[in-house]
């Protein structure tokens, strides 16, 4: 289809009743500016095209910009807008100057905006244009993001901006072609139209969730060289919280496959119940982790899961494929967040560190996502206060607000602080982890199994409004924990290779590695007049790997080898 042609009619796709009143709203307010929160999953790109197409063909605007977060949602984007006979390039560079004369307009990224503004102001000023920005907290005023944004789209005669959440900044980081209302804690944006969980869940659009949260005992051993055990649910500070959650989250320990033979049992029983295609989304924070995660699925499930990595290049074309396939689960660093569409995921295992309301609000959306009355998605996560308190509260109110992205480092999603093996001021060394389930949240508070039991055919209706219970439901997963515990256990100890019991048993040795390492970077910093920091950002490079807690005993020795050969 040219640009020339004919778009397709706005009631040939099927607007649901949300979408058609912001419709309405829209016309009724006929301003340059509209910004619509609405929940994840709700469906705010069919939302956006079928404005676009309504102004296409009403000749208010002759040229669609779409502007999202990354490259695989241009592709996206530009595959929805072809359902609508909207034709736009999801290719095009900044390198290329003009727009291809066939196509009605382009998807491109906040970044390639950043790179070349004044180049996209040209392409916006040159024919009457609508700009989508998708996932518009990304255009925070404070990061290069926004002000290219604002320089490159001012000129635009119509502006639409999408989010899921609504979001707070402070005075000196406005968004671009945002309004604000005052708020206690800084400037809150204020949506022209907005449609929330509660609506959204109440309508079917969105499935609704259920929070398994799994406890256990982790051990570690400290700086001092002791070991120390506690609790997920019942850690006595905030320090041993964080270790005994990086512990429980250890490929090595028994809590990662333990909630993945859960999730398993999970996807099966919604196949085998009305939702054929479910699938998992196992959420890492590194690749490391994801590719030993991935292993564990393997060895518990006995199938291959898709491996998707951010920096993978081919990893827009995997996600792609698994989101049209069967294949039942995925192991993710960071792909599957805001805007990225896969329907028939159902469950979601947290197992990474990230705790930011933001990330948490957007990768939930990723599996709420309603195409029928009778689904429900399953969240399953450690039972630590930080992730506990955002599912309580996503549990209360939905609509909640959440501060945008503060910078376009990969770090904003975390804020665990700062390794401080990399400063040589501690050894942690995670040793072994058991998982056990903990409760469900329901209404913001934690059910705990109920002392009646569960006919075995009830387990199908495990998270349906209506038909159990919470109390019913935190039994049944209770009563299955066991199961999962002799499924989990059946794995090989290591996911890459088998060890020795030698091995198994080798902690001291890799403690007294790391020391070693710790008493070179000190000798090296001396001789160098560099910060024991500095040596040891210089060593991670020169030997890349992970932090020396979580590093095996191989890249140290290679750490070791390079230091020793600096002091020769």
């Amino acid at each position: 289809m040219t640009a020339a042609s004919s778009t397709a009619p706005t009631d040939s796709v099927r607007l649901r009743p949300w979408q058609v009143r912001a419709l309405t709203s829209y016309d009724e307010k006929n301003g340059n500016d509209f910004l619509v929160t609405a929940t994840p999953g709700a469906g705010k790109t069919t939302f956006a095209l079928a404005l676009a197409t309504r102004l296409l063909e009403r000749r208010v605007v002759d040229r669609i910009i779409v502007v999202a977060p990354t490259d695989h949602l241009r592709t996206q984007w530009a595959r929805a807008a072809a359902r609508f006979g909207i034709d736009l390039d999801p290719t095009l560079s900044n390198g290329v100057g003009p727009v291809r004369a066939d196509m009605r307009g382009y998807v491109t990224t906040y970044a390639q905006v950043a790179a070349a503004p004044m180049l996209h102001r040209a392409r916006a000023d040159n024919k009457r244009s609508l700009v989508i920005l998708d996932e518009i907290h990304h255009a925070g005023d404070g990061l290069s993001w926004g002000e290219a944004t604002e320089e490159a789209f001012a000129p635009a005669l119509r502006r639409l901006s999408l989010t899921g959440t609504p979001f707070r900044t402070r005075a000196d980081e406005r968004i671009p072609f945002v309004r604000y209302a005052d708020d206690v804690e800084g400037l809150r944006s204020e949506a022209d139209f907005t449609y929330g969980y509660r609506e959204a869940l109440a309508d079917g659009v969105v499935r609704p969730v259920v929070f398994a949260a799994y406890t256990g005992v982790s051990r570690w051993r400290n700086s001092a060289g002791e070991v120390v055990a506690a609790s997920l649910s019942e850690a006595a500070t905030k320090k041993s919280e964080s270790q005994a959650w990086k512990t429980a989250l250890n490929p090595k320990g028994r809590w990662v496959p333990h909630v993945i033979a859960a999730m398993d049992e999970r996807i099966k029983d919604l196949r085998a119940n009305g939702m054929p295609d479910a699938a998992g989304i196992v959420l890492a924070s590194d690749q490391e982790d994801a590719r030993a995660y991935a292993a564990i699925v393997e060895q518990v499930t006995g199938e291959t899961p898709a491996l998707i990595l951010s920096d993978d290049p081919k990893a827009s074309e995997k996600l792609t494929v698994f989101t049209h396939s069967t294949q039942r689960f995925a192991v993710c660093v960071r792909m599957i967040s805001e805007g990225v569409d896969v329907p028939r995921a159902a469950c979601l295992a947290w197992m990474t560190s990230y705790r930011t309301p933001l990330f948490f609000a957007q990768a939930v959306g990723r599996v709420v996502r309603a195409r029928g009355r009778h689904e429900s998605a399953t969240v399953f996560l450690p039972a630590v206060r930080p992730l506990l308190a955002l599912a309580a509260e996503m549990e209360l109110e939905r609509n909640h607000v959440m501060p945008p992205p503060s910078a376009t480092d990969d770090e904003a999603l975390d804020i665990e602080p700062r390794d401080e093996n990399e400063l040589g001021l501690n050894d942690f060394e995670a040793l072994e982890s058991e998982a056990s389930f903990a409760h469900v949240l329901h209404g913001g508070r934690a059910v705990v199994a109920n002392a009646d039991g569960l006919a075995e055919e009830d387990a199908e209706f495990l998270g349906l409004p209506g038909l159990l219970s919470p109390e019913q439901t935190a039994a049944l997963l209770a009563r299955r924990d066991e199961s999962h515990r002799k499924q989990a256990s059946a794995r090989a100890v290591d996911v890459d290779e088998p060890m020795s019991a030698s091995e198994l048993n080798s902690w001291e040795g890799i403690a007294s590695m790391r020391r070693e390492i710790n008493r070179l970077v000190a000798q090296v910093a001396a001789r160098s007049s560099a910060p024991h920091a500095t040596v040891h950002a210089l060593l991670r490079r020169a030997v890349p790997g992970p932090p020396s807690a979580a590093a095996p005993m191989d890249v140290l020795e290679r750490r070791r080898d390079h230091l020793l050969e600096r002091l020769l």
